[in-house]
């Protein structure tokens, strides 16, 4: 198949999944003998804009004309079978769903996060789950509490994005991929087509390391953030340290917001290390000596790729007991899930991991026959290809020729794409 990619990437300052995953299904298809293209923006691009430049890009976010003709000018010279959009923040916008209309080519579109019902893409205020603008048409509240950066102003340009975009999202994508099932259920419940929300889970491929032994630390992986569970984490390892510690450390590597306190924190301690920004080599060695890598979330991640990168490497994992956590983890069979937001539930969870090695090894052992079944490189290129052939499939014509379009300079809401019955998932 001709694939081709739309990415706006993630500041490379800091770690991205979303990233990761996208490089990795592109080096997978092309390594399985497709033809994969892609199209990109880069927000560490906007370091470098002039002042009026940079005061530009929240004018951009709702939709983003040059992007438009520019992306349908190569689908017409390059004419991919599909179109696979992923991140469109915040240099991209839903425009590139119209250029996919004018050029009649069909697209699918991976949701990484809820930013299709709710502006941050978190369902998360304060620290504490909300979903006050799922199902609005207008998502007001997010703007009135500043739910993107704390700041109504930044806040402002995803919530109108959202709304005037809605229809074309939901009309013009064939066929959407869930990364988990518990993400599927909060977006049908929204009101998205659920004949066009499909599950397929990130893969990941193989690691080229595994655990030998008991594991030397527990390692914490990720980005830096508090939705990440650092201070519930901080807070549980405190009042372990208080009982006299576990007798391995907790290694926390990443790089985020909370990085300073986080390495504060750290600092002068012999049960804690605070190693900053790992390579992907230095990741994969991590995690493979691990007793178990530790997910604390206190929002409900659509995914949770380091529970699976932990189990590729025949590692178990301690996580949130909600969102997709719920699916990936078994309790007590391939790692254990703490009651969300609690430190003394996360603290326990720890002790019950490091406190019996046999039973730590049998749960490394049958996570890694977890990824093996679901989570590996051959069922994540089985999954896509035929997400890519359903979409093919279920468009009017089987995807041969082109749709009737609008006129390029048309906004959100004019001449939005034609829809269509849908697809069975």
């Amino acid at each position: 198949m001709h694939v081709l990619v739309v990415h706006n990437r993630y500041n490379s300052a800091q770690p991205s999944g979303e990233n990761k995953v996208v490089d990795q299904e592109v080096a997978l298809l092309r390594a399985a003998g497709h033809r994969v293209e892609v199209f990109e923006r880069h927000s560490d691009d906007i370091g470098g804009r002039s002042l009026p430049g940079k005061a530009a890009v929240p004018l951009l976010v709702p939709w983003n004309p040059p992007v438009r003709r520019e992306l349908a000018a190569r689908l017409r010279g390059e004419r991919p079978d599909v179109v696979h959009v992923h991140n469109v923040f915040p240099l991209l916008s839903p425009s590139v769903l119209a250029a996919c209309a004018d050029a009649g080519v069909p697209a699918v579109a991976t949701l990484h996060n809820y930013n299709q019902v709710c502006p941050p893409g978190t369902l998360q205020r304060d620290g504490r789950p909300c979903t006050e603008c799922v199902g609005a048409p207008v998502p007001m509240p997010a703007v009135r509490h500043g739910c993107y950066r704390n700041s109504r102003l930044a806040t402002a340009p995803l919530a109108v994005g959202l709304a005037v975009n809605r229809r074309r999202w939901w009309s013009g994508v064939e066929r959407f991929f869930c990364i988990s099932a518990a993400q599927r259920e909060v977006l049908v419940r929204a009101g998205m087509p659920a004949e066009r929300l499909a599950v397929k889970h990130n893969f990941v491929p193989e690691p080229g390391v595994r655990r030998a032994g008991d594991g030397e630390h527990l390692l914490f992986l990720g980005r830096l953030a508090e939705a990440k569970g650092l201070r519930l984490l901080m807070a549980a390892w405190d009042d372990i340290a208080a009982g006299g510690g576990l007798g391995v450390p907790l290694v926390v590597a990443g790089a985020g917001p909370l990085e300073r306190e986080v390495a504060a924190w750290a600092a002068g301690r012999d049960d804690v290390r605070y190693v900053g920004l790992y390579d992907t080599a230095e990741c994969r060695q991590a995690v493979a000596r691990s007793v178990a890598v530790v997910a604390p979330s206190t929002w409900m991640e659509t995914f949770g790729l380091v529970a699976v990168e932990a189990m590729a490497a025949g590692v178990p994992a301690v996580a949130a007991g909600h969102g997709a956590f719920v699916e990936l983890v078994e309790d007590g069979v391939t790692g254990l899930l703490h009651r969300p937001g609690e430190a003394s539930s996360l603290a326990s969870c720890l002790r019950r991991v490091t406190a019996d090695p046999a039973r730590n090894r049998r749960m490394g052992e049958a996570a890694r026959r977890r990824y093996e079944r679901d989570f590996s490189p051959a069922v994540g290129l089985e999954r896509l290809v035929d997400g890519y052939r359903a979409a093919l499939a279920g468009r009017p014509g089987g995807g041969d020729g082109p749709q009737p379009v609008a006129d390029d300079n048309a906004g959100p809401l004019r001449g939005h794409p034609r829809g269509r019955d849908g697809d069975s998932t």
